[in-house]
């Protein structure tokens, strides 16, 4: 899979699956998903959303742990967990 192309599909999971009112074009590659630092308003509520759907369109499952925090952190962040 092409990494450019996953994070685009990324960024448009994150704003369907959390119903976000911007649009995928407002998240940017390194921009912090979770907690107020990054600005996107995502909360535990969204990262339990965003585990499950990554689980279902990818395969990969996210566990509730460090991993999960890291995986996370960023579009970057979780595409890399997805592509490992």
């Amino acid at each position: 899979m092409d990494r450019e192309q996953l994070k685009r599909e990324l960024k448009q999971l994150l704003v369907e699956e959390c119903q976000k009112e911007f649009g995928p074009e407002a998240i940017g590659d390194d921009q912090i998903l979770m907690g107020p630092e990054g600005g996107l308003d995502f909360d535990s509520l969204d990262a339990l959303q965003i585990s499950m759907a990554v689980q279902r369109k990818y395969g990969k499952r996210i566990e509730g742990n460090n991993k999960t925090r890291e995986a996370l952190k960023s579009v970057n962040t979780l595409a890399d967990f997805i592509l490992s």
